[in-house]
């Protein structure tokens, strides 16, 4: 007995007594395709190699693996003939069909199918910026919202640093009692906001710890205004055309991309027979551009090539999105479907493979196949970069190289104020720390309690 099998699993407890009387070598025909069917080496394995071995296991036969001929799953052409697995279970070539294969009204005039072991429906993929929603604040989409809030605390933090800076060094504010003090909250936002537009805004630091957080500020906000344009540059032109495609009657409504699905394939035979305006108008530009593809492969290759859609089953398309980073499915599902297993009409196995599924269902075993074959690993094959949004960790270097520039300008803010205090100590003959607390209370506020503090001293003298 032969056994055609391709893209899904279904796992069969059958009772004993299944056991083919002849008890001869099982052959399975199956379709390559990932994750059902995938070649290792010489061998064979993917989901509905898991499962046909453990259908042999409950059943306890014997099997060997054969691929379909002509590479289909099964349709009916002008004459009456099938092809593909279809054709192979009908002509008893095959015993099974185990694979993606659509339970339809059509096949199953010609060849008995089991209870479904998956269910499914049609969706579309395409590439994630044709996908993508155009926003009003489209401007900000070169960075993502924590490169933003990166940049809103980079801001905050340098601003806070020129002022501290300017209140320290002796060199921005000399005598706190007399001078007035430049460098205010206000002026030092200002001043940096100047840099971002790469516009000076007076007066500019004149001590050198000043100067070393301006430079730090300058060479950040040169590095980060030219990564914004690049990536944004990229975004405007990654596309000729900006729309937005979510759903069929979008893709219908537009002109921009082609799309295409099997040819003679189930979800062709869908659209060809549907009575929805919307879905006769997308089978009509299929026909009439003659977008169809051979294979699912091939209709995810030009996907990926741009300015194109696939259209398939949802299950098979999401096993793409998993693989490829820039493909997205459409989130509208039609046609709710199932897939199945196929014999020849009259099979004594059909009611036992049914009551497998069932039980496999039942016991998650269904589900752990799923899961496992359709992990994603989300791998670009051609290593092409989409233009994304870029994150903190794309320029961590950049932040890095501004903490270290502000760390470095209040050191040596802190080191100028030291050298003054300790001069003014000397001349003075006081300690070093009095006369660096008196200089930081005039600073930052206290000037009440520093004159009070240098009367008092006074009086003593």
């Amino acid at each position: 007995m032969a056994v055609c099998m391709g893209l899904l699993s279904c796992v069969a407890a059958l009772t004993a007594w299944v056991v083919i009387a002849d008890a001869k070598e099982l052959s399975i025909t199956t379709i390559k395709q990932e994750p059902y069917t995938m070649s290792k080496g010489s061998e064979l394995e993917g989901y509905c190699i898991d499962l046909i071995s453990e259908l042999s296991r409950k059943l306890g036969f014997k099997y060997k693996l054969h691929l379909v001929k002509d590479n289909r799953y099964g349709s009916i052409d002008s004459s009456g003939n099938w092809n593909g697995m279809i054709g192979e279970v009908v002509r008893g070539e095959a015993d099974l069909a185990v694979a993606p294969l659509t339970l339809t009204a059509v096949r199953e005039q010609f060849v008995d199918m089991t209870t479904p072991f998956m269910q499914t429906g049609i969706g579309f993929i395409l590439r994630k910026d044709v996908a993508s929603e155009e926003s009003t604040f489209s401007f900000l989409s070169p960075f993502s919202t924590e490169m933003w809030i990166g940049v809103l605390i980079a801001f905050l933090l340098t601003g806070l640093c020129i002022y501290l800076v300017g209140r320290i060094s002796p060199t921005e504010w000399a005598e706190p009692d007399t001078d007035e003090h430049s460098f205010t909250l206000l002026h030092s936002f200002w001043y940096i906001t100047g840099a971002l537009t790469l516009q000076g805004a007076g007066p500019h630091p004149k001590a050198l710890s000043g100067r070393v957080v301006s430079a730090i500020w300058w060479i950040f906000a040169v590095l980060l205004l030219a990564c914004y344009f690049g990536n944004f540059h990229s975004m405007l032109h990654s596309n000729s055309k900006h729309i937005s495609i979510k759903s069929f009657e979008d893709l219908a409504n537009q002109d921009v991309i082609d799309y295409g699905t099997v040819e003679a394939g189930s979800t062709m035979l869908f659209f060809k027979n549907s009575n929805n305006p919307v879905y006769r108008r997308i089978y009509e530009r299929m026909e009439r551009k003659k977008s169809y593809v051979s294979s699912m492969e091939e209709g995810v290759r030009r996907t990926q090539e741009g300015n194109f859609a696939f259209i398939g089953e949802a299950v098979s398309l999401d096993l793409a999105v998993a693989r490829y980073c820039k493909l997205a499915r459409s989130q509208e599902v039609i046609s709710m479907r199932a897939y199945s297993i196929a014999a020849p009409l009259g099979s004594p196995l059909v009611k036992n493979l049914t009551n497998a599924i069932l039980q496999l269902s039942e016991s998650g075993e269904l589900t752990y196949l799923r899961d496992k074959w359709w992990a994603s690993s989300c791998v670009s094959a051609d290593g092409a970069h989409v233009s994304e949004a870029l994150l903190p960790y794309d320029l961590r270097g950049l932040f890095l190289l501004l903490g270290l520039g502000l760390g470095v300008g209040l050191l040596l803010a802190l080191l100028e104020l030291l050298s003054r205090a300790r001069h003014q100590a000397k001349d003075g003959k006081k300690s070093c720390c009095s006369v660096l607390t008196s200089e930081l209370n005039q600073r930052f506020g206290s000037r009440g309690e520093s004159t009070e503090q240098d009367s008092s001293d006074k009086s003593k003298a």
